[in-house]
C-alpha cells in the first residue's frame, strides 16, 4: 500500500510538472502575441496571420527543445516577426532592437538576415531552409536542426530536392515542422495545388517519418517530437489557422500582411486576454 501511495504521488508531481509546462507556454504565446500586436502598431502592415499561425510552434521549439548545439530555421521567413519575439523574449535580442524592427536604421528586417543574433540564415525567399539545414546537418551530426516551413511554401521545388536527399541520406538530426493553416497570400494551398494533400504521405514515399497534430497545442506538438524514432529524418505537420485565436484574422487572407487599426487593436487585445 505504502509503494502504491509513493507511487501516486510521483505521478501527481509528474502531473503537475506537466502542468505548469503547458500553463506557461498558453501564457507566453499570449504575450508572443500581444508583443506582436504592439509592433504591429509601429508599422504600415506585418506578415501578423501567418505569425499567429506559428506561436505555439516556435515558443515550443524554443523553450522546450533547443539545446546549446542545436539550430532553428524559419524557412517560412516572411514570419520573421514571430522569431524576433521568442529571441528577445529569451534575452538574445534587446527590446530597443526589437522595437527597431522594420524602422529607418533597423536592426531587423521583416526577414530574417543571417548574422544577426540568433538568426541561423537568411530566408524569405521561400524554399530555401530545409536546403540550408540539409547541409548542416550533414556537417555536424550531433546537432539537431529544426525548421519551420509554411505549407504555401511546399509549391516551390526547392524543397522536394531538398527532402529528397535528406532521405536519401537519412539525416535523423533534422526535426521538420509545417505550418498547414491551408492559406497562401490570397488563396487556399489545397484550391490551387490539390495534389499536394495529403502532405504526410509525400514525405513518407521520400523516405521520412511522418506524424500530424493540432499546431496551437504545444502539449500535442512536444509529444510528437519527443516520441520520433530517431531512425528516419522527421516531419511533423501541425494543422493550424491563419490569424489564430482573433476571431476576425481567423482564415482571413486579408490578414497576410497588414497591421490592425487601432480598434482592431483593441479587440484583438482583448480576445488574445480572454483565452
Amino acid at each position: 500500500m505504502k509503494c502504491i501511495l509513493i507511487l501516486k504521488e510521483c505521478n501527481l508531481i509528474d502531473l503537475n510538472k506537466i502542468m505548469k509546462k503547458i500553463f506557461d507556454a498558453k501564457l507566453r504565446c499570449k504575450i508572443h502575441r500581444k508583443e506582436i500586436l504592439k509592433l504591429s502598431q509601429k508599422v504600415q502592415a506585418l506578415h501578423i496571420g501567418g505569425s499567429f499561425s506559428s506561436v505555439e510552434i516556435v515558443d515550443c521549439i524554443y523553450n522546450m527543445f533547443l539545446k546549446k548545439r542545436d539550430k532553428f530555421i524559419l524557412s517560412k521567413g516572411h514570419a520573421g516577426i514571430i522569431q524576433y519575439v521568442l529571441l528577445f523574449y529569451l534575452k538574445i535580442i534587446t527590446k530597443e532592437e526589437l522595437n527597431s524592427y522594420c524602422q529607418k536604421d533597423g536592426y531587423l528586417g521583416v526577414h530574417p538576415d543571417f548574422g544577426k543574433r540568433g538568426i541561423n540564415a537568411s530566408t524569405g525567399s521561400l524554399g530555401h531552409g530545409l536546403g540550408i539545414a540539409s547541409g548542416m546537418a550533414l556537417a555536424k551530426k550531433a546537432s539537431t536542426y529544426y525548421v519551420l516551413l509554411s505549407d504555401g511554401e511546399l509549391h516551390e521545388g526547392s524543397v522536394w530536392e531538398s527532402a529528397l536527399i535528406i532521405g536519401a541520406l537519412n539525416l535523423t538530426n533534422i526535426v521538420l515542422i509545417i505550418d498547414n493553416n491551408d492559406l497562401q497570400s490570397s488563396t487556399r494551398s489545397s484550391d490551387t495545388h490539390p495534389n499536394l494533400y495529403p502532405i504526410s504521405n509525400k514525405f513518407k514515399e521520400f523516405g521520412w517519418e511522418t506524424s500530424e497534430c493540432n499546431g496551437h497545442s504545444t502539449n500535442e506538438i512536444s509529444k510528437k517530437i519527443k516520441s520520433r524514432k530517431k531512425k528516419k529524418p522527421f516531419v511533423l505537420v501541425a494543422k493550424t489557422i491563419k490569424g489564430y485565436p482573433v476571431s476576425f484574422m481567423k482564415n482571413v487572407p486579408l490578414w497576410h500582411y497588414r497591421s490592425p487599426n487601432k480598434k482592431e487593436f483593441i479587440q484583438a487585445i482583448k480576445e488574445i486576454n480572454n483565452l
